[in-house]
């Protein structure tokens, strides 16, 4: 996470490891705070879940446009496929995409 720390970080209680590890957890997971907080507090740092949120306020746009970014589209393949359709003695090809 250390390519992260170009956001200032500066006049925080945390290291900046700490509040991008949160930040990153809330826009990648879709986590909510409370449950950031819950696994952050399972790796031994004590935070409120206001302060996870106060850091998705402040850090989380940077964040989620870095994390779109890396994502790679999808791919999709459109496949043409026939049916035919019979009614009134007449069939009739019909092309579905």
């Amino acid at each position: 996470m250390s390519s992260r720390t170009t956001i200032p970080y500066e006049n925080h209680r945390f290291p900046p490891e700490i509040i991008a590890h949160a930040v990153w957890l809330y826009h990648r997971f879709s986590l909510s705070f409370r449950e950031v907080e819950e696994l952050l507090a399972e790796r031994g740092v004590t935070l409120s879940y206001g302060a996870v949120r106060l850091w998705c306020l402040k850090f989380g746009s940077a964040f989620a446009r870095k994390l779109r970014h890396r994502m790679k589209p999808a791919h999709y393949r459109l496949f043409r496929d026939k049916a035919f359709a019979t009614g009134r003695n007449v069939t009739m090809g019909l092309e579905v995409v």
